[in-house]
Protein backbone atom coordinates (compact mmCIF):
# COMPACT_ATOMS: atom_id res chain seq x y z
CA UNK A 1 0.00 0.00 0.00
CA UNK A 2 1.35 3.22 -1.18
CA UNK A 3 1.22 6.07 1.53
CA UNK A 4 2.11 9.76 0.77
CA UNK A 5 2.48 11.39 4.66
CA UNK A 6 4.63 14.33 2.87
CA UNK A 7 2.76 15.86 0.17
CA UNK A 8 0.69 19.04 1.40
CA UNK A 9 -1.23 19.68 -1.73
CA UNK A 10 -2.41 18.32 -5.14
CA UNK A 11 -3.09 14.72 -3.23
CA UNK A 12 -5.99 12.58 -4.59
CA UNK A 13 -8.02 10.84 -2.29
CA UNK A 14 -9.46 7.43 -3.71
CA UNK A 15 -9.31 5.07 -1.30
CA UNK A 16 -12.12 4.08 -0.03
CA UNK A 17 -11.97 5.13 4.20
CA UNK A 18 -11.46 8.59 2.33
CA UNK A 19 -13.09 8.80 -0.77
CA UNK A 20 -16.29 11.14 -2.24
CA UNK A 21 -18.38 8.70 -4.54
CA UNK A 22 -22.23 9.03 -5.10
CA UNK A 23 -22.01 5.02 -5.62
CA UNK A 24 -20.79 5.56 -1.19
CA UNK A 25 -24.00 7.91 -0.49
CA UNK A 26 -26.47 4.65 0.62
CA UNK A 27 -23.28 2.50 1.66
CA UNK A 28 -22.36 4.36 4.49
CA UNK A 29 -25.82 5.12 6.10
CA UNK A 30 -25.46 0.57 6.28
CA UNK A 31 -23.37 1.30 8.88
CA UNK A 32 -25.83 2.88 11.37
CA UNK A 33 -29.30 2.27 9.79
CA UNK A 34 -28.98 -0.95 7.70
CA UNK A 35 -32.80 -1.85 8.08
CA UNK A 36 -34.41 1.42 7.73
CA UNK A 37 -35.79 1.97 4.62
CA UNK A 38 -33.66 3.89 1.81
CA UNK A 39 -35.93 3.51 -1.02
CA UNK A 40 -40.04 3.63 -1.58
CA UNK A 41 -41.33 2.88 -5.07
CA UNK A 42 -45.10 4.00 -5.56
CA UNK A 43 -47.21 2.12 -7.95
CA UNK A 44 -46.15 1.91 -11.24
CA UNK A 45 -42.58 3.01 -10.63
CA UNK A 46 -40.82 -0.39 -10.19
CA UNK A 47 -40.98 -3.27 -12.48
CA UNK A 48 -40.15 -5.82 -10.26
CA UNK A 49 -42.07 -6.41 -6.43
CA UNK A 50 -38.87 -6.98 -4.88
CA UNK A 51 -37.94 -3.30 -5.59
CA UNK A 52 -41.01 -1.97 -4.57
CA UNK A 53 -39.32 -1.03 -1.24
CA UNK A 54 -35.48 -1.96 0.09
CA UNK A 55 -33.74 -1.10 3.14
CA UNK A 56 -30.62 0.92 2.84
CA UNK A 57 -28.59 -2.82 3.22
CA UNK A 58 -30.72 -4.25 0.37
CA UNK A 59 -30.14 -0.45 -1.71
CA UNK A 60 -26.29 -1.32 -1.56
CA UNK A 61 -26.44 -4.47 -2.20
CA UNK A 62 -28.38 -4.05 -5.93
CA UNK A 63 -26.19 -1.62 -6.49
CA UNK A 64 -23.20 -3.45 -5.97
CA UNK A 65 -24.46 -5.97 -8.19
CA UNK A 66 -25.81 -3.35 -11.36
CA UNK A 67 -21.67 -2.42 -10.90
CA UNK A 68 -20.24 -6.07 -11.01
CA UNK A 69 -22.60 -6.79 -13.31
CA UNK A 70 -21.51 -3.74 -15.37
CA UNK A 71 -17.93 -4.31 -15.28
CA UNK A 72 -18.66 -7.88 -16.24
CA UNK A 73 -19.84 -6.46 -19.40
CA UNK A 74 -16.39 -5.65 -20.24
CA UNK A 75 -17.35 -2.13 -18.88
CA UNK A 76 -14.28 0.19 -17.93
CA UNK A 77 -13.32 3.53 -15.77
CA UNK A 78 -14.74 6.27 -17.68
CA UNK A 79 -16.97 4.49 -20.04
CA UNK A 80 -20.58 6.09 -20.42
CA UNK A 81 -23.98 4.23 -19.97
CA UNK A 82 -26.98 5.85 -21.47
CA UNK A 83 -30.36 5.74 -19.89
CA UNK A 84 -33.59 5.78 -21.81
CA UNK A 85 -35.75 5.79 -18.67
CA UNK A 86 -38.45 7.52 -16.72
CA UNK A 87 -38.66 7.26 -13.03
CA UNK A 88 -38.54 3.53 -11.17
CA UNK A 89 -36.51 2.45 -8.21
CA UNK A 90 -34.83 0.42 -10.48
CA UNK A 91 -33.56 2.99 -12.94
CA UNK A 92 -32.13 4.76 -9.89
CA UNK A 93 -30.50 1.76 -8.72
CA UNK A 94 -28.62 2.09 -12.27
CA UNK A 95 -27.49 5.21 -11.71
CA UNK A 96 -26.42 4.56 -8.24
CA UNK A 97 -24.63 1.20 -9.63
CA UNK A 98 -22.81 3.05 -12.68
CA UNK A 99 -21.65 5.36 -10.02
CA UNK A 100 -19.73 2.26 -7.93
CA UNK A 101 -18.73 0.97 -11.08
CA UNK A 102 -16.41 4.33 -11.96
CA UNK A 103 -18.59 4.73 -14.82
CA UNK A 104 -20.65 7.61 -16.47
CA UNK A 105 -24.12 7.62 -16.71
CA UNK A 106 -25.84 9.59 -19.25
CA UNK A 107 -30.01 9.97 -19.14
CA UNK A 108 -31.62 11.15 -21.67
CA UNK A 109 -35.20 12.84 -21.44
CA UNK A 110 -37.74 10.35 -23.09
CA UNK A 111 -39.72 13.36 -24.58
CA UNK A 112 -36.66 14.63 -26.76
CA UNK A 113 -37.13 14.74 -30.86
CA UNK A 114 -35.45 11.57 -32.41
CA UNK A 115 -32.83 13.82 -34.23
CA UNK A 116 -31.59 14.98 -30.69
CA UNK A 117 -31.68 11.59 -28.94
CA UNK A 118 -29.14 10.67 -31.85
CA UNK A 119 -27.14 14.03 -31.92
CA UNK A 120 -26.88 12.95 -27.89
CA UNK A 121 -25.80 9.58 -28.57
CA UNK A 122 -23.15 10.69 -31.02
CA UNK A 123 -22.01 13.38 -28.28
CA UNK A 124 -21.29 10.59 -24.91
CA UNK A 125 -20.24 7.54 -27.75
CA UNK A 126 -22.36 4.98 -24.89
CA UNK A 127 -20.94 1.51 -24.55
CA UNK A 128 -24.08 0.39 -23.10
CA UNK A 129 -27.95 1.29 -23.14
CA UNK A 130 -30.70 0.57 -20.71
CA UNK A 131 -34.02 1.27 -21.62
CA UNK A 132 -37.62 1.41 -20.13
CA UNK A 133 -39.83 -1.02 -22.18
CA UNK A 134 -42.91 0.92 -22.60
CA UNK A 135 -40.30 3.35 -24.32
CA UNK A 136 -38.29 1.49 -26.42
CA UNK A 137 -40.83 1.99 -29.83
CA UNK A 138 -39.78 5.82 -28.98
CA UNK A 139 -35.41 5.05 -28.87
CA UNK A 140 -35.29 2.25 -31.80
CA UNK A 141 -35.19 4.35 -34.77
CA UNK A 142 -32.72 6.75 -33.06
CA UNK A 143 -30.74 3.83 -31.19
CA UNK A 144 -31.04 1.92 -34.88
CA UNK A 145 -29.82 4.90 -36.75
CA UNK A 146 -26.49 4.98 -34.49
CA UNK A 147 -25.84 1.49 -34.71
CA UNK A 148 -26.84 1.44 -30.31
CA UNK A 149 -28.61 -1.52 -29.32
CA UNK A 150 -30.60 -1.68 -25.92
CA UNK A 151 -28.65 -4.07 -23.52
CA UNK A 152 -30.68 -3.89 -20.30
CA UNK A 153 -34.34 -3.31 -20.42
CA UNK A 154 -36.54 -2.56 -17.01
CA UNK A 155 -39.84 -4.21 -17.80
CA UNK A 156 -42.04 -1.15 -17.35
CA UNK A 157 -44.94 -1.46 -19.78
CA UNK A 158 -43.70 -3.96 -22.12
CA UNK A 159 -41.14 -6.76 -22.82
CA UNK A 160 -37.41 -6.62 -23.12
CA UNK A 161 -36.68 -4.45 -26.46
CA UNK A 162 -34.51 -6.89 -28.93
CA UNK A 163 -31.18 -8.29 -28.04
CA UNK A 164 -31.33 -6.68 -24.41
CA UNK A 165 -31.70 -8.39 -20.80
CA UNK A 166 -34.19 -7.67 -18.19
CA UNK A 167 -32.93 -5.59 -15.49
CA UNK A 168 -33.37 -8.26 -12.83
CA UNK A 169 -31.76 -11.24 -14.81
CA UNK A 170 -29.02 -8.37 -15.29
CA UNK A 171 -28.08 -8.58 -12.06
CA UNK A 172 -28.78 -12.21 -11.04
CA UNK A 173 -25.32 -14.45 -9.50
CA UNK A 174 -23.46 -11.26 -9.38
CA UNK A 175 -21.54 -10.45 -5.92
CA UNK A 176 -23.45 -8.12 -3.60
CA UNK A 177 -20.22 -6.50 -2.26
CA UNK A 178 -18.59 -3.43 -2.87
CA UNK A 179 -16.63 -4.17 -6.26
CA UNK A 180 -12.96 -2.51 -6.03
CA UNK A 181 -12.95 0.31 -8.63
CA UNK A 182 -10.91 3.52 -7.95
CA UNK A 183 -12.81 7.06 -7.93
CA UNK A 184 -11.84 10.19 -7.33
CA UNK A 185 -14.08 13.09 -6.03
CA UNK A 186 -13.13 15.27 -9.02
CA UNK A 187 -13.96 12.40 -11.46
CA UNK A 188 -17.63 12.77 -13.63
CA UNK A 189 -19.99 10.22 -13.04
CA UNK A 190 -23.15 11.83 -14.70
CA UNK A 191 -24.04 13.93 -17.83
CA UNK A 192 -26.77 15.64 -17.74
CA UNK A 193 -28.23 16.76 -20.68
CA UNK A 194 -29.53 20.80 -21.70
CA UNK A 195 -32.99 21.22 -22.84
CA UNK A 196 -31.03 22.90 -26.13
CA UNK A 197 -32.19 26.22 -25.96
CA UNK A 198 -30.06 28.16 -28.64
CA UNK A 199 -28.78 24.96 -30.31
CA UNK A 200 -28.15 21.33 -29.70
CA UNK A 201 -28.31 20.47 -25.88
CA UNK A 202 -24.77 20.08 -24.45
CA UNK A 203 -23.83 17.80 -22.42
CA UNK A 204 -23.56 19.17 -18.05
CA UNK A 205 -20.56 17.21 -16.72
CA UNK A 206 -20.96 16.73 -13.03
CA UNK A 207 -18.96 15.36 -10.85
CA UNK A 208 -18.86 13.03 -7.45
CA UNK A 209 -18.14 16.33 -5.46
CA UNK A 210 -20.47 18.42 -7.45
CA UNK A 211 -23.28 16.09 -6.61
CA UNK A 212 -22.69 15.69 -2.79
CA UNK A 213 -21.99 19.64 -2.53
CA UNK A 214 -25.44 19.83 -4.01
CA UNK A 215 -26.55 17.21 -1.76
CA UNK A 216 -25.26 18.70 1.37
CA UNK A 217 -26.97 22.12 0.44
CA UNK A 218 -30.14 21.05 0.79
CA UNK A 219 -30.28 18.52 3.08
CA UNK A 220 -30.86 21.47 5.92
CA UNK A 221 -33.68 23.06 4.09
CA UNK A 222 -35.15 19.80 3.83
CA UNK A 223 -35.60 18.84 7.51
CA UNK A 224 -37.61 22.14 8.53
CA UNK A 225 -39.77 20.97 10.89
CA UNK A 226 -38.51 17.47 12.17
CA UNK A 227 -37.14 16.51 15.54
CA UNK A 228 -34.48 14.18 14.07
CA UNK A 229 -32.38 14.69 10.69
CA UNK A 230 -32.79 11.03 9.84
CA UNK A 231 -37.47 11.48 10.10
CA UNK A 232 -36.75 13.09 6.69
CA UNK A 233 -39.00 11.26 3.93
CA UNK A 234 -38.42 13.49 0.93
CA UNK A 235 -41.89 12.54 -2.01
CA UNK A 236 -41.60 13.65 -5.28
CA UNK A 237 -43.03 12.06 -8.79
CA UNK A 238 -40.58 14.84 -10.68
CA UNK A 239 -38.54 13.33 -13.24
CA UNK A 240 -35.79 11.84 -10.98
CA UNK A 241 -33.28 10.12 -14.03
CA UNK A 242 -32.81 12.78 -16.53
CA UNK A 243 -33.36 16.27 -14.45
CA UNK A 244 -31.09 17.61 -12.37
CA UNK A 245 -33.47 17.22 -9.47
CA UNK A 246 -31.56 14.18 -8.49
CA UNK A 247 -28.92 16.06 -7.04
CA UNK A 248 -30.68 18.40 -4.35
CA UNK A 249 -33.58 16.14 -3.40
CA UNK A 250 -32.21 12.58 -3.63
CA UNK A 251 -28.74 12.66 -2.45
CA UNK A 252 -29.82 15.17 0.45
CA UNK A 253 -32.12 12.39 1.60
CA UNK A 254 -29.64 9.58 2.43
CA UNK A 255 -26.97 12.23 3.84
CA UNK A 256 -29.51 12.52 5.85
CA UNK A 257 -30.44 8.99 6.36
CA UNK A 258 -33.68 9.20 5.41
CA UNK A 259 -35.85 7.85 2.85
CA UNK A 260 -36.95 8.59 -0.61
CA UNK A 261 -40.27 7.97 -1.68
CA UNK A 262 -40.42 8.10 -5.89
CA UNK A 263 -43.48 8.33 -8.08
CA UNK A 264 -43.23 7.41 -11.94
CA UNK A 265 -44.79 10.74 -13.33
CA UNK A 266 -46.50 13.52 -11.93
CA UNK A 267 -50.37 13.24 -11.26
CA UNK A 268 -51.87 15.66 -8.98
CA UNK A 269 -54.15 12.73 -7.58
CA UNK A 270 -51.14 10.55 -6.87
CA UNK A 271 -49.19 12.76 -5.21
CA UNK A 272 -51.71 14.34 -2.69
CA UNK A 273 -52.27 10.25 -2.56
CA UNK A 274 -48.38 9.39 -1.54
CA UNK A 275 -48.21 12.34 1.01
CA UNK A 276 -50.78 10.73 2.90
CA UNK A 277 -50.14 6.93 2.24
CA UNK A 278 -46.12 7.63 3.38
CA UNK A 279 -46.32 10.67 5.30
CA UNK A 280 -44.00 12.07 3.28
CA UNK A 281 -42.03 15.16 4.89
CA UNK A 282 -40.63 17.60 2.27
CA UNK A 283 -42.54 17.07 -1.18
CA UNK A 284 -40.76 18.68 -4.39
CA UNK A 285 -43.74 19.82 -6.38
CA UNK A 286 -41.53 21.29 -9.07
CA UNK A 287 -44.09 24.04 -10.32
CA UNK A 288 -46.34 26.43 -8.60
CA UNK A 289 -48.68 25.13 -10.76
CA UNK A 290 -48.19 21.65 -9.34
CA UNK A 291 -48.99 22.60 -5.76
CA UNK A 292 -52.20 24.42 -6.92
CA UNK A 293 -52.96 21.20 -8.36
CA UNK A 294 -52.22 18.95 -5.83
CA UNK A 295 -53.71 21.97 -2.78
CA UNK A 296 -57.22 21.46 -5.48
CA UNK A 297 -56.56 17.56 -4.72
CA UNK A 298 -56.87 17.51 -0.97
CA UNK A 299 -59.38 20.38 -0.84
CA UNK A 300 -61.85 17.94 -2.66
CA UNK A 301 -60.65 15.01 -0.87
CA UNK A 302 -60.91 15.38 3.25
CA UNK A 303 -60.04 11.62 3.66
CA UNK A 304 -56.54 12.38 2.63
CA UNK A 305 -53.99 14.12 6.10
CA UNK A 306 -51.35 15.78 4.49
CA UNK A 307 -50.12 16.78 7.82
CA UNK A 308 -46.79 15.24 8.07
CA UNK A 309 -46.08 17.30 5.53
CA UNK A 310 -43.17 20.02 6.93
CA UNK A 311 -41.50 21.36 3.64
CA UNK A 312 -43.03 22.25 0.29
CA UNK A 313 -40.24 22.97 -2.89
CA UNK A 314 -41.45 24.37 -5.77
CA UNK A 315 -39.65 26.29 -8.39
CA UNK A 316 -39.70 28.59 -12.06
CA UNK A 317 -42.36 31.11 -10.35
CA UNK A 318 -43.87 33.10 -7.60
CA UNK A 319 -46.91 30.61 -5.72
CA UNK A 320 -50.02 32.75 -5.54
CA UNK A 321 -50.42 33.56 -1.74
CA UNK A 322 -53.78 32.09 -1.54
CA UNK A 323 -52.58 28.86 -2.57
CA UNK A 324 -50.10 28.88 0.01
CA UNK A 325 -52.51 30.10 2.86
CA UNK A 326 -54.40 26.66 1.53
CA UNK A 327 -51.70 24.90 1.97
CA UNK A 328 -50.96 25.81 5.16
CA UNK A 329 -54.76 24.71 6.13
CA UNK A 330 -54.12 21.26 5.01
CA UNK A 331 -50.15 21.15 6.67
CA UNK A 332 -50.67 23.25 9.57
CA UNK A 333 -49.45 26.89 9.95
CA UNK A 334 -45.79 25.57 10.32
CA UNK A 335 -45.23 24.77 6.74
CA UNK A 336 -42.02 26.11 5.12
CA UNK A 337 -42.59 26.63 1.66
CA UNK A 338 -39.50 27.70 -0.17
CA UNK A 339 -39.06 29.02 -4.00
CA UNK A 340 -35.71 27.52 -5.93
CA UNK A 341 -34.03 28.74 -8.58
CA UNK A 342 -31.31 27.44 -9.98
CA UNK A 343 -30.60 25.07 -13.66
CA UNK A 344 -28.64 21.90 -14.53
CA UNK A 345 -25.24 23.42 -14.78
CA UNK A 346 -25.81 24.98 -11.39
CA UNK A 347 -27.79 23.56 -8.79
CA UNK A 348 -26.67 25.19 -5.23
CA UNK A 349 -29.66 27.75 -6.04
CA UNK A 350 -31.40 30.58 -4.72
CA UNK A 351 -34.28 30.26 -2.10
CA UNK A 352 -37.20 32.34 -1.90
CA UNK A 353 -39.13 31.87 1.72
CA UNK A 354 -42.51 33.31 1.71
CA UNK A 355 -42.24 33.15 5.34
CA UNK A 356 -39.19 35.43 5.83
CA UNK A 357 -40.41 38.43 3.66
CA UNK A 358 -44.07 37.91 4.46
CA UNK A 359 -45.25 41.54 3.43
CA UNK A 360 -43.03 40.92 0.28
CA UNK A 361 -44.26 38.44 -1.05
CA UNK A 362 -48.02 39.14 -0.03
CA UNK A 363 -47.70 42.62 -2.54
CA UNK A 364 -45.31 41.19 -5.61
CA UNK A 365 -46.39 37.67 -5.74
CA UNK A 366 -47.27 36.11 -8.41
CA UNK A 367 -46.85 38.92 -10.44
CA UNK A 368 -42.75 39.45 -9.76
CA UNK A 369 -40.54 36.23 -9.57
CA UNK A 370 -38.59 37.20 -6.60
CA UNK A 371 -36.19 34.37 -5.95
CA UNK A 372 -34.51 35.65 -2.72
CA UNK A 373 -31.16 35.44 -1.88
CA UNK A 374 -27.82 32.70 -2.82
CA UNK A 375 -27.86 29.39 -0.51
CA UNK A 376 -24.37 29.48 2.01
CA UNK A 377 -23.11 27.48 -0.52
CA UNK A 378 -23.18 30.05 -3.67
CA UNK A 379 -22.15 33.31 -4.58
CA UNK A 380 -24.09 35.04 -7.05
CA UNK A 381 -24.69 38.44 -8.19
CA UNK A 382 -25.56 39.68 -11.56
CA UNK A 383 -23.83 40.90 -14.11
CA UNK A 384 -23.75 43.53 -17.10
CA UNK A 385 -23.13 42.39 -21.00
CA UNK A 386 -19.73 43.77 -19.90
CA UNK A 387 -18.91 42.00 -16.87
CA UNK A 388 -19.67 44.64 -14.03
CA UNK A 389 -21.56 44.19 -11.09
CA UNK A 390 -24.92 45.77 -10.64
CA UNK A 391 -25.44 44.67 -7.38
CA UNK A 392 -25.32 49.21 -6.62
CA UNK A 393 -27.99 49.26 -9.08
CA UNK A 394 -31.13 47.97 -7.89
CA UNK A 395 -33.60 47.56 -10.89
CA UNK A 396 -30.97 47.49 -13.24
CA UNK A 397 -31.63 43.74 -15.17
CA UNK A 398 -28.24 41.74 -15.99
CA UNK A 399 -27.39 37.82 -16.09
CA UNK A 400 -27.55 35.92 -13.29
CA UNK A 401 -23.43 34.51 -11.95
CA UNK A 402 -22.56 31.48 -10.16
CA UNK A 403 -19.30 30.04 -7.83
CA UNK A 404 -20.20 27.32 -6.02
CA UNK A 405 -19.36 23.19 -5.81
CA UNK A 406 -22.28 22.31 -6.63
CA UNK A 407 -21.21 23.83 -10.31
CA UNK A 408 -20.81 21.84 -13.37
CA UNK A 409 -17.14 20.74 -14.33
CA UNK A 410 -18.16 21.69 -18.28
CA UNK A 411 -20.13 21.31 -20.92
CA UNK A 412 -18.39 17.78 -22.51
CA UNK A 413 -16.94 18.03 -25.50
CA UNK A 414 -17.63 21.86 -26.30
CA UNK A 415 -14.78 23.72 -24.78
CA UNK A 416 -15.92 26.82 -26.82
CA UNK A 417 -18.83 27.14 -24.69
CA UNK A 418 -17.36 25.99 -21.60
CA UNK A 419 -14.91 29.16 -21.86
CA UNK A 420 -18.03 31.28 -22.71
CA UNK A 421 -19.76 30.12 -19.70
CA UNK A 422 -17.22 30.84 -17.17
CA UNK A 423 -15.93 34.32 -18.47
CA UNK A 424 -14.81 36.62 -16.15
CA UNK A 425 -14.32 34.06 -13.72
CA UNK A 426 -18.45 33.10 -13.38
CA UNK A 427 -20.43 30.91 -14.61
CA UNK A 428 -23.24 32.65 -16.89
CA UNK A 429 -26.83 31.32 -16.17
CA UNK A 430 -28.59 32.69 -19.19
CA UNK A 431 -31.25 34.32 -16.79
CA UNK A 432 -32.02 37.68 -16.60
CA UNK A 433 -32.11 38.73 -12.97
CA UNK A 434 -32.06 42.20 -11.13
CA UNK A 435 -31.60 43.32 -7.62
CA UNK A 436 -34.01 44.96 -5.40
CA UNK A 437 -33.44 47.64 -2.92
CA UNK A 438 -32.64 45.04 -0.08
CA UNK A 439 -30.34 43.43 -2.17
CA UNK A 440 -33.28 40.70 -3.23
CA UNK A 441 -32.49 39.38 -5.98
CA UNK A 442 -35.61 38.98 -8.94
CA UNK A 443 -35.85 36.98 -11.91
CA UNK A 444 -36.80 39.55 -14.95
CA UNK A 445 -36.81 37.57 -18.30
CA UNK A 446 -35.09 34.55 -19.48
CA UNK A 447 -32.14 35.53 -22.28
CA UNK A 448 -32.41 34.30 -25.13
CA UNK A 449 -36.35 34.32 -25.07
CA UNK A 450 -35.90 30.51 -23.48
CA UNK A 451 -39.66 29.30 -22.74
CA UNK A 452 -39.36 27.40 -19.71
CA UNK A 453 -42.29 25.39 -19.37
CA UNK A 454 -43.15 22.62 -17.06
CA UNK A 455 -39.60 22.47 -15.69
CA UNK A 456 -38.20 21.64 -19.37
CA UNK A 457 -36.77 24.88 -21.41
CA UNK A 458 -37.72 25.00 -24.81
CA UNK A 459 -36.08 26.91 -27.71
CA UNK A 460 -38.45 29.74 -29.52
CA UNK A 461 -35.51 29.29 -32.45
CA UNK A 462 -36.19 25.17 -32.87
CA UNK A 463 -39.52 25.71 -32.71
CA UNK A 464 -39.77 28.57 -35.16
CA UNK A 465 -37.44 27.02 -37.78
CA UNK A 466 -40.33 23.78 -37.26
CA UNK A 467 -43.14 26.12 -38.26
CA UNK A 468 -41.00 27.96 -41.30
CA UNK A 469 -41.07 23.96 -42.70
CA UNK A 470 -45.29 24.50 -43.20
CA UNK A 471 -46.09 25.31 -46.32
CA UNK A 472 -48.64 27.90 -45.25
CA UNK A 473 -46.80 29.77 -42.42
CA UNK A 474 -45.59 32.99 -43.98
CA UNK A 475 -43.67 34.26 -40.48
CA UNK A 476 -43.59 32.72 -37.13
CA UNK A 477 -42.84 33.87 -33.74
CA UNK A 478 -42.94 31.70 -30.43
CA UNK A 479 -43.32 32.95 -26.80
CA UNK A 480 -43.72 31.77 -23.72
CA UNK A 481 -47.02 32.96 -22.00
CA UNK A 482 -48.36 32.27 -18.69
CA UNK A 483 -49.93 29.50 -18.08
CA UNK A 484 -52.29 27.77 -14.85
CA UNK A 485 -50.45 24.33 -15.61
CA UNK A 486 -47.67 24.90 -17.20
CA UNK A 487 -46.28 27.93 -15.14
CA UNK A 488 -45.35 29.27 -19.20
CA UNK A 489 -46.89 27.63 -21.56
CA UNK A 490 -44.84 27.72 -25.75
CA UNK A 491 -47.24 29.53 -27.64
CA UNK A 492 -46.63 30.18 -31.65
CA UNK A 493 -47.74 33.54 -32.85
CA UNK A 494 -48.00 33.53 -36.61
CA UNK A 495 -48.75 34.85 -39.95
CA UNK A 496 -50.16 33.31 -42.89
CA UNK A 497 -49.70 33.33 -47.05
CA UNK A 498 -52.37 34.65 -48.73
CA UNK A 499 -55.11 32.56 -49.19
CA UNK A 500 -53.93 29.72 -46.38
CA UNK A 501 -56.30 28.27 -44.66
CA UNK A 502 -55.13 26.19 -42.29
CA UNK A 503 -55.81 25.56 -39.02
CA UNK A 504 -54.61 26.04 -35.56
CA UNK A 505 -55.08 21.95 -35.01
CA UNK A 506 -52.94 21.64 -38.50
CA UNK A 507 -50.03 23.52 -37.20
CA UNK A 508 -49.68 21.70 -34.01
CA UNK A 509 -50.07 18.30 -35.35
CA UNK A 510 -47.03 19.49 -37.88
CA UNK A 511 -45.04 20.50 -34.96
CA UNK A 512 -45.94 17.62 -32.80
CA UNK A 513 -44.35 15.30 -35.55
CA UNK A 514 -41.72 16.83 -35.87
CA UNK A 515 -40.98 18.26 -31.82
CA UNK A 516 -40.87 16.39 -28.33
CA UNK A 517 -44.71 16.87 -26.74
CA UNK A 518 -42.95 19.99 -24.32
CA UNK A 519 -42.10 21.99 -27.33
CA UNK A 520 -44.50 21.26 -28.82
CA UNK A 521 -46.94 24.92 -29.27
CA UNK A 522 -50.13 24.75 -26.62
CA UNK A 523 -51.75 27.33 -28.82
CA UNK A 524 -51.43 29.06 -32.65
CA UNK A 525 -52.14 32.88 -32.65
CA UNK A 526 -53.17 34.23 -35.76
CA UNK A 527 -52.32 37.73 -36.96
CA UNK A 528 -52.11 39.63 -39.79
CA UNK A 529 -48.16 40.79 -38.73
CA UNK A 530 -45.57 40.80 -36.40
CA UNK A 531 -43.96 43.68 -34.63
CA UNK A 532 -39.99 43.95 -36.32
CA UNK A 533 -36.99 46.36 -35.92
CA UNK A 534 -35.91 47.79 -39.21
CA UNK A 535 -33.96 44.64 -39.82
CA UNK A 536 -36.64 42.50 -39.17
CA UNK A 537 -36.29 41.64 -35.58
CA UNK A 538 -39.70 40.34 -33.96
CA UNK A 539 -40.17 42.14 -30.98
CA UNK A 540 -41.12 39.51 -28.55
CA UNK A 541 -41.10 41.20 -25.43
CA UNK A 542 -44.44 43.06 -27.31
CA UNK A 543 -46.19 39.95 -28.35
CA UNK A 544 -46.11 38.77 -24.88
CA UNK A 545 -47.60 42.12 -23.29
CA UNK A 546 -50.21 41.77 -26.11
CA UNK A 547 -51.09 38.11 -25.40
CA UNK A 548 -50.52 37.85 -21.83
CA UNK A 549 -53.77 36.82 -20.91
CA UNK A 550 -53.97 34.67 -23.38
CA UNK A 551 -54.42 31.53 -20.76
CA UNK A 552 -56.46 33.16 -18.24
CA UNK A 553 -58.84 31.17 -16.64
CA UNK A 554 -58.36 27.81 -17.58
CA UNK A 555 -58.46 24.92 -15.25
CA UNK A 556 -54.73 24.31 -14.16
CA UNK A 557 -55.62 20.18 -13.58
CA UNK A 558 -54.01 18.06 -16.44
Amino acid sequence: MDLDVTSLHHRRATRRWERMSVGDLIERVTWSRPDKLAIVGRPGAYADERFAALTYRQADQAANQVAHALLARGLERGDVVLLFCENSVEAYLAKIGIAKAGLVAAPLNPMMAPDLVAAMIDLVQPKLAIVDAELWPKAQESFAHKGLQAGITIALGGPPAPGSVPFTEFLADQETSEPDVEIHADDIWEILFTSGTTALPKGVMISHACSYSAGFGFALSLTRGLRLESDLKVGTYLPMIYHVGDQPFTYSVFLCGGTLVLGRRPVPGHIAEMIDAEQVTALWAGSPAMVRAVDAVLTARPDLDAHSLTVIVYGWAALPPATLASMKRHCGEDLCAFEIFGQTESISCHRFWPDEWPELYAATAPQYNYVGVPSPILASTVLDPDGVDLASRPGVAGEAVYRSPAVMAGYYRDEAATRHAFRYGWFHSGDSCAYDDAGLRIMVDRYKDIVKTGGENVSSLRVEAVLAQHPDVAKAAVIGLPHPRWSEAVTAVVVLRDGAQVSEDDLVKHCRANLAGYETPKSVVFVADLPETVGGKVLKYKLRAEHTAHYAGLDPSP
